[in-house]
């Protein structure tokens, strides 16, 4: 048995070293694989012994890499870290009204500015993986990288549907839930997004390039620095094959690895949520999303090994509190598919 000694009062003393501080694979991957370990944190914020445990900082920094590059709304949209359900955020809707005087004209008081307060509908995200104990037990096995991958993929997939479609009960409101209006900026209430016509029900109508100039100039200058476009790979493939009345492709494809193609002079982001065209579909998207669109999530991922439900496979629950809703409604414009 290996020994380590201690100085206590100027006399060497022998104890044997513990088990697990010699594992190489650390506490959190003993854990995983047999389900005991020196080290325990807690699952819950108040009680000790509810079974959960923390995922370590490193397997969390992949999870967020692997959603950054899945889920195409993520990439764009502003994340912020919360620590509770309850996050709230204030934004003005007029701005602060001013006035104009003279040198000596009396100031008169100005009006009060308008704050509208956004709380994004928040739901908690899971996933359940399994894996055998047998495949658990090969050391060859990169058991916590497989971890992230299975949790990695299955949030990816949950949260990209609710940040477009999502309803707002237990989950995210995805931006096409927002009410829309074909009214323009400031005439329209908080929180309603514009759309603007295709010219045809289910279909692009004439001169569909016109359209989408359209699309792109009724966002106003201060959002169109990092506006980009959102549509589905069906949607996309239409519009790449517009023409201009000199035969140039509207679509300018990408000369750099890194750099995304550009419609108009604006990135494409694909997202396979985007409905399909079709008669009255909201299916292209518009706008600064890094303004328009508010994911808010908690920053720790919890996960809970359960050995015991389902014998002899291990399951892996692991849990993240997202929510998320438009913040700016000025800042994301939409095309129906529809003639007016």
């Amino acid at each position: 048995m290996d020994t380590t000694t201690m100085d206590i009062g100027g006399a060497a003393v022998a104890r044997p070293v513990l088990e697990g501080g010699t594992k190489p694979d650390g506490a959190f991957a003993g854990y995983v694989r047999q389900g005991a370990t020196l080290e325990m944190k807690a699952f819950t914020g108040v009680t000790g012994d509810a079974g959960g445990y923390a995922v370590p900082r490193e397997i969390d920094a992949v999870i967020d890499r692997t959603l950054t590059a899945i889920s195409p709304i993520r990439a764009l949209a502003n994340v912020v870290k919360v620590g509770t359900a309850g996050y709230r955020k204030l934004v003005t809707t007029g701005g602060t009204p001013s006035g104009w005087a003279s040198e000596v004209d009396a100031r008169n008081g100005t009006a009060t500015p308008v704050f509208a307060e956004i709380a994004p509908p928040m739901g908690e995200l899971y996933a359940n993986p399994a894996a055998s104990q047998a495949m658990l037990d090969d050391a060859a096995f990169d058991v916590e990288q497989w971890l992230a991958d299975e949790i990695a993929t299955e949030f990816a997939r949950a949260e990209g549907a609710a940040f477009v479609n999502g309803s707002g009960v237990n989950q995210p409101k995805g931006f096409l839930q927002s009410p829309t209006a074909s009214t323009p900026d400031k005439a329209r209430p908080f929180g309603t997004l514009q759309y603007l016509p295709s010219g045809a029900a289910g279909d692009f109508g004439a001169a569909p390039q016109e359209r989408l100039i359209d699309l792109v100039q009724s966002l106003r200058a201060p959002y169109l620095q990092g506006a980009a476009f959102v549509m589905n790979a069906a949607t996309l493939s239409r519009i790449r094959k517009f023409k201009t009345s000199d035969g140039a492709f509207v679509w300018a494809p990408s000369l750099a690895v890194g750099v995304p193609a550009t419609l108009l002079g604006y990135p494409v982001v694909e997202a396979e949520d985007m409905p399909d065209i079709a008669a009255g579909s909201l299916s292209i998207a518009f706008g600064n999303f890094q303004a328009g669109y508010l994911i808010a999530e908690r920053a720790e991922t919890a996960i809970l090994r359960d050995p015991y439900s389902n014998k002899p496979f291990v399951n892996f629950y692991a849990t993240k509190r997202i929510g998320g809703c438009v913040a700016n409604s000025e800042a994301i414009k939409l095309m129906m598919f529809a003639a007016n």
